[in-house]
């Protein structure tokens, strides 16, 4: 049962290693090719990040509201 652990760190350190490396090869290509298109992929991460937000503003406004409807306490102590 030790090897388990060595075995699945190992994997996960590969997997994340040669994901890191073609997502800096693809950006590092992607900005060979000009920089006209960045305006529009900012603007298109500020989209996303403000989606992200708002949708995470929700849900724990959704999640807060359920826990107060079913009686649990959530005050700060």
């Amino acid at each position: 049962m030790d090897w388990i652990p060595v075995v699945f760190v190992t994997f996960k350190a590969l997997v994340f290693g040669a994901g890191m490396f073609f997502a800096i090869k693809w950006h590092y290509e992607r900005g060979r090719k000009g920089k006209e298109k960045q305006s529009t992929a900012l603007r298109t991460g500020s989209k996303v990040a403000a989606v992200f937000v708002l949708s995470l503003l929700g849900i724990s406004l959704l999640a807060f509201g359920l826990g107060k409807v079913l009686g649990l306490d959530l005050a700060l102590p």
